[in-house]
């Protein structure tokens, strides 16, 4: 069991489109993304995105991928520029749930659950990339992360 992070894909430049939804690159590597995540047995128990056109894109893709049938949700307060800590204290590693979201949110979120801080950056997010979460008596860790860039 494990909570899952994952930086929305890559949007179209803001001239092309206005509310920013995914390119056709951020679609295809979300997708390659999901179907790598479905190939090792990812299982997810519900999607929450930011409400953003492109988090909820991506969180579309990944529900189809890993969990058919499963409506992702918005969930407030997870804006590029939002507080961590509210999140960062009601999150369950037992859920298995998928968070979809923004830089620096992500990554601010991951540096306060695995040091207790927002800063310094323990972890760079890749557009369409998964960090995989846990916790155990000591707090909480990267079990794992996979992205479409590795060079």
């Amino acid at each position: 069991m494990s909570v899952f992070l994952v930086q929305h894909g890559l949007s179209l430049p803001k001239l092309e489109g206005p509310e920013k939804g995914l390119s056709e690159k951020g679609r295809e590597e979300t997708l390659k993304i999901a179907e790598v995540a479905a190939g090792y047995g990812v299982k997810i128990s519900q999607i929450f995105h930011s409400g953003k056109k492109r988090a909820e894109q991506t969180a579309l893709i990944m529900a189809e991928t890993l969990c058919p049938g499963l409506a992702p949700e918005q969930m407030a307060d997870i804006s590029p520029m939002d507080d961590v800590t509210g999140l960062g204290n009601r999150l369950n590693p037992s859920s298995n749930h998928m968070v979809v979201g923004h830089l620096p949110y992500m990554e601010k979120l991951v540096a306060y659950l695995t040091t207790g801080r927002e800063a310094p950056k323990v972890l760079k997010f890749q557009n369409s990339g998964i960090v995989c979460l846990d916790q155990d008596d000591s707090g909480w860790f990267i079990r794992w992360t996979l992205n479409p860039n590795i060079s």
